[in-house]
């Protein structure tokens, strides 16, 4: 009579599931099984704990890393809010009224023309950026050229015709009407190469907020401090404005570097025109004192 033999048992989840006749190998694979079931399911559960940790510390480590950057990096380097456009529009108010103060033999016919098309590409600007400059409109980077531009060709027309008339005799009956009138054709010269030092610097006012351009046209005494004091520093109109008068007054840079030919020949012009309108109303109005 042939002995029947054993029916070999399925898998199972558990050891409590191995039938009472198993043998002893089937009960050391199903031990096997459920060993490695329990510790796949751990393995897993660790390794998505960890693979959280770890991205949470790349994300805290990217963060520190990016707040240590922008705490190095001084504000005339990185992005910023931008500067706000009231300095440099009361600048060019003040031009306005100097021009129209100059007499109208010295000034272009009609001398309010001008003056006026000035004020009206200010309040352009002034709408296109009513608060920080930082928009980069090229329209209003075009605008702000042709402000300068034209502010330029009108105190260029009175310089030159000033210079000429003394030359020739024609001007300085007055030493004190003279004197007001070179006063105001130089210092329209200061506002007028400061507002081109700030349109023309690392690619203007809004390029600089983006830093867009990080190597410097006119290196200035706080970018060279390493210590970290103006770190929190970048240039403004006011700095600009004291630059074109250092240089007007000295002929040459003071406490500003100016780093690329452009710039250069930029502060060269202004200190000749400078140099011929203060030398000839000063000498003529010593002469007629």
């Amino acid at each position: 009579m042939n002995k029947q033999q054993p029916v070999p048992a399925q898998p199972s989840s558990s050891p409590a599931d191995v039938p009472a006749g198993a043998s002893h190998q089937q009960l050391v694979e199903v031990i096997e099984r459920v060993l490695h079931d329990r510790l796949s399911e751990h393995l897993n559960e660790v390794e998505q704990r960890m693979a959280e940790t770890v991205r949470t510390a790349v994300d805290s480590g990217r963060r520190g890393l990016d707040r240590a950057v922008e705490v190095c990096t001084p504000a005339w380097l990185r992005p910023t809010a931008g500067e706000p456009r009231w300095p440099a529009a009361i600048a060019v108010v003040a031009a306005i009224g100097l021009q129209l103060s100059v007499p109208g033999r010295l000034a272009i016919r009609p001398q309010w023309l001008l003056p006026v098309l000035e004020a009206a590409i200010l309040a352009l600007l002034i709408v296109a950026n009513p608060g920080r400059i930082s928009a980069r409109h090229p329209w209003v980077r075009r605008l702000g050229l042709i402000l300068v531009g034209v502010a330029t060709l009108a105190n260029a027309y009175s310089a030159g015709h000033l210079i000429l008339n003394l030359v020739h005799g024609r001007e300085g009956e007055s030493a004190a009407a003279l004197l007001t009138i070179g006063g105001a054709v130089w210092l329209t010269n200061i506002i007028v190469f400061a507002l081109w030092y700030w349109e023309f610097d690392r690619g203007g006012p809004a390029a600089r907020a983006h830093a867009t351009y990080p190597n410097p046209d006119f290196q200035f005494a706080q970018m060279a401090a390493a210590d970290g004091t103006y770190r929190d520093w970048e240039p403004s109109f006011v700095d600009y404005l004291y630059l074109s008068f250092t240089n007007a007054a000295a002929f040459s840079p003071t406490d500003t570097l100016p780093m690329t030919p452009w710039a250069k020949l930029l502060m060269l012009t202004q200190s000749c025109v400078s140099l011929a309108t203060v030398a000839l109303v000063i000498a003529r109005a010593v002469n007629i004192l």
